[in-house]
């Protein structure tokens, strides 16, 4: 198909590809790749459907270009890219603009490619000031997914370009004379029918964005692909208008050219914008909704100047258009033909124009009816295909006036969003009935009529200087009223059909979070409000976030793989992993429940079936008195949200809820040890034993090695993003998929018992060296009975005792395996313990000290059983 080298175009059916092709197609061949349907690129370009986020697709484009025009291409121009003001977040920035990227460069490797040009955005730079202009060397700071996505790509390319030299291009907002920038149109449109919100702005008017005209920019990728055996293999370059207008010259020139008058605008606090933002978006219908969403509002400030020194000195390329001088043009077009202005500019008319776009675009469609049948592209085949063939389009009213490509697939995730929202609707309705409950509750139950305090709510009182019974019932009823109304009113915004406040169902977990601390916080007098508050407090979370779809997850990270992380052998993340630490965590709530009953004084006494007194001895001494509320009662809080935790996303949660999988961890792993910690040193700081506390002790300390693997896999997970260049903060909010990895096969519930233990205990084993140091732990645990010490010796011992039965434990978790060595430290300290400390009474506890030591640091030695394989972490489980 002639000599002339072959310039490939994705995203070509578009306003720019359009600009691009007519402008490049004198001096090169030009492909054009799009997706699969109309619109289609314009002539001279050949037509090559490709889906950008189908690996399989975009190597079949490219062996048609293979085919057609040989194994050279001169340059690659990847203008295809998602983007979307709604605020939504969308699979669609991973799957296309990121994803497709890296299926693209991967793809051309097997190409002689001679450039790679990406068009990126200038909104993944910090902002700047006035008069400080942004180079190639500024700090980057994405404020929301289509940068963020950006720069996720340009890492893509950096980390993978391989020997393909590539030319990143930082681009400003793109205009012409029809305007066709979506914030200048909003600007302009706002102005043009005198709507109020036109004179007021939630930002410093003295800022501004950077553009530049659209035929410039084609002049720059034309120089670009022009130089391409002149310039750096690798190399950033900021393309736009060097002068930024700010928001308030913008007004006051398009105010004089509109309606000839000089437009004043009041910048005006933003929490006020936001609310009508928000009010706009409630009340307009579906068909209307306003550009501006509450959170543009926070980026109001953000100003872009542009620094283009370095497209001047390797390009030779200024801009010849300047933003300001085109606004004559593009209010000439507007005031000529408002309706097509507003129709390329796809902004909502207004009532005045309604009837007359009826009437104009009515005519124009039998015209371009006639258009349509004579206007053709040439469609090149699949490989192996038949020759290149020429399609009607059927689109030539779009082609004509301009309209951008629509992004086949991008309402589909929204939609999917939406969908899956309407399916589970009934659990925002189940809290909302939550609410009421709680409105009504305190009336119903009594909580302001008279009652004469028990002795022991009378008891508590006296102790902690508590105010009256009546004044925390009082409290109690009103904390049950609002947060009864707030949970009403959060439901009713999380029903919402559309999904528009996601954030209603986080608000509604915290009022639930509230409800478990409000019984503690206020020293519940009555059983009724402890146990209404924590059970609705709990049910509330889970009809927020659990049941239903929890908001804020990528949709990348929800539909995309794997189960298994790479390198792994099975999933730990799944229904019977989370069981165990489910079960303990119920066991440790029922105990904190009873035990803070009796520290609200609503039971007379503490049941213990071993040492007498020594639970009410614990739980009312000073070392429980020093916290401000009920201990008992916040161990109940942990452990519940354990329970909840242990209960919350499926098996892919250790990478598509990494902030949960670490808030998990960090309940049941470090505060875990904190309250074990606690707990042992009872004996030795206040004398007695507490058996429920000692049972407590045990169900936390087993959950532990439970939890562990889950947060390994969730580290290696973030460690791979970061290394790809991802942004880490993002990927640890909103999750992500990974490359890698495996599908689990496994049978879970569906299994026999014997499978589901087996599933169930995978990632932990028993290796007799852990047993029997767990068991020389509980023996040195009770020395005070078998070899009668006392005073620190005693205390070493009991001390030791429990740390070193917690570490054995902990190491039973695979990967906690080298946890054990701690152990050896132990062993240290009971070698040397007899000939420091005092209490030693005979001979044999010296002895016993000396031997349990070096059998100790004997067992911690070998490493026992490892069943499984966990990728990197492998290398430190010796």
């Amino acid at each position: 198909m002639g000599q002339r080298d072959v310039v490939i175009i994705t995203g070509s059916s578009g306003n720019l590809g359009t600009a691009t092709i007519h402008r490049l197609a004198k001096q090169y061949q030009i492909a054009g790749f799009d997706e699969p349907g109309p619109p289609y690129p314009v002539r001279p370009a050949y037509c090559i459907p490709v889906d950008t986020e189908s690996r399989e697709s975009i190597e079949t484009g490219l062996n048609s270009v293979r085919e057609h025009f040989g194994n050279r291409i001169a340059s690659i121009i990847h203008l295809a890219g998602y983007y979307s003001f709604t605020g939504e977040p969308s699979p669609k920035y991973y799957t296309v603009n990121i994803l497709g990227t890296r299926h693209l460069l991967d793809a051309l490797k097997a190409f002689e490619v001679e450039q790679f040009i990406f068009a990126s955005t200038i909104l993944v730079y910090q902002p700047t000031a006035p008069d400080q202009p942004i180079n190639e060397e500024w700090p980057l700071n994405p404020k929301w997914d289509y940068p963020k996505s950006k720069v996720e790509a340009e890492a893509i390319i950096v980390s993978r370009h391989c020997k393909i030299p590539y030319v990143n291009l930082r681009l400003a907002g793109v205009y012409d004379e029809d305007c066709r920038a979506p914030s200048i149109a909003n600007q302009v449109q706002l102005i043009y029918e005198r709507q109020l919100i036109s004179h007021v702005f939630p930002g410093d008017i003295t800022h501004g964005q950077a553009f530049m005209h659209r035929d410039d920019l084609v002049e720059a990728f034309a120089l670009v692909v022009e130089r391409r055996k002149q310039l750096p293999a690798e190399l950033t370059i900021n393309i736009g208008e060097p002068d930024t207008v700010s928001y308030d010259a913008m007004q006051r020139e398009l105010g004089r050219l509109i309606h000839g008058e000089d437009w004043e605008t009041r910048q005006i606090p933003k929490a006020l914008a936001k609310t009508g933002a928000w009010l706009e978006e409630v009340a307009l219908p579906k068909d209307k909704e306003p550009f501006i969403k509450p959170w543009m509002i926070d980026l109001a400030d953000d100003h872009y100047e542009l620094d283009i020194s370095r497209a001047r000195d390797l390009l030779g390329w200024q801009p010849r258009h300047r933003l300001i001088d085109t606004l004559p043009e593009m209010v000439r077009r507007l005031k000529q033909d408002p309706v097509t202005w507003y129709k390329k500019n796809k902004l909502h008319l207004p009532d005045a124009l309604q009837k007359q776009a009826e009437q104009t675009f009515g005519k124009q469609q039998s015209t371009n009816d006639k258009h349509s049948a004579g206007t053709e592209c040439v469609c090149l085949p699949p490989p192996g295909g038949a020759p290149a063939i020429a399609l009607s389009q059927e689109h030539a009213q779009m082609q004509q006036h301009g309209a951008m490509p629509m992004d086949k697939g991008a309402h589909d995730e929204q939609q999917m969003l939406i969908d899956e929202h309407l399916s589970t609707l009934w659990p925002h309705f189940v809290n909302l009935i939550f609410g009421l409950w709680l409105i009504t509750g305190p009336f119903a139950m009594g909580y302001l009529s008279a009652h004469t305090p028990d002795p022991g709510v009378m008891r508590v009182m006296a102790e902690r200087g508590l105010p009256s019974a009546e004044v925390r019932n009082l409290m109690m009823t009103w904390s049950d009223v609002i947060s009864g109304a707030l949970i009403v009113t959060f439901s009713l915004l999380s029903i919402s059909p559309k999904r528009r406040f996601p954030w209603a169902q986080w608000a509604n977990a915290v009022v639930g979070f509230w409800l478990l601390m409000a019984p503690l916080v206020f020293w519940a007098p009555l059983p009724a409000a402890y146990n209404n508050d924590t059970i609705v407090g709990a049910l509330v979370i889970a009809f927020s976030v659990l049941v239903p779809m929890m908001p804020g997850m990528s949709m990348a990270g929800m539909m995309g793989a794997p189960d298994i992380p790479p390198g792994w052998n099975y999933c730990p993340s799944t229904w019977l992993q989370r069981l165990p630490i489910a079960a303990m965590g119920v066991i440790g709530f029922l105990i904190s429940r009873y035990l803070t009953a009796y520290q609200l004084g609503h039971i007379d006494q503490a049941w213990d079936p071993f040492f007498g007194q020594g639970t009410m001895t614990i739980i009312t001494s000073d070392m429980s008195k020093a916290w401000p509320i009920a201990d008992a009662g916040l161990g109940g809080v942990a452990y519940m949200l354990e329970i909840l935790m242990a209960a919350m996303g499926n098996k892919q949660r250790w990478r598509t809820m990494p902030w949960m999988v670490l808030a998990f961890g960090i309940l049941v792993v470090p505060l875990g040890g904190v309250s074990i910690f606690f707990i042992i040193i009872q004996p030795i700081a206040i004398g007695p034993w507490c058996t429920l506390c000692l049972v407590a002790a045990l169900a936390m300390v087993i959950m532990i090695p439970y939890a562990l693997d889950e947060l390994v896999a969730m580290g290696q997970f973030l460690l791979d993003a970061k290394r790809k260049g991802k942004p880490l903060w993002r990927v640890f909010w909103m999750g992500d998929a990974m490359e890698g990895g495996s599908e689990d096969k496994a049978k879970e519930f569906r299994g026999n018992y014997r499978d589901m233990f087996a599933e169930m205990v995978d990632g932990t084993t028993l290796p007799w060296t852990l047993l029997l140091s767990t068991l020389l732990g509980v023996w040195l645990m009770l020395t005070r009975l078998s070899f009668d010490t006392s005073d620190a010796m005693a205390n070493s011992d009991h001390l030791v005792g429990a740390l070193v039965v917690t570490f054995s434990i902990m190491a039973m978790a695979e990967v906690g395996r080298p946890v054990r060595f701690i152990n050896v430290g132990f062993g240290l300290w009971l070698i040397g313990a007899p000939w420091l400390l005092e209490g030693v009474s005979a001979n044999g506890a010296v002895w016993n000290s000396m031997v349990t030591g070096i059998v100790l640091i004997a067992l911690a030695l070998p490493r026992g059983t490892i069943r499984n394989a966990y990728a990197s972490w492998d290398r430190i489980l010796v």
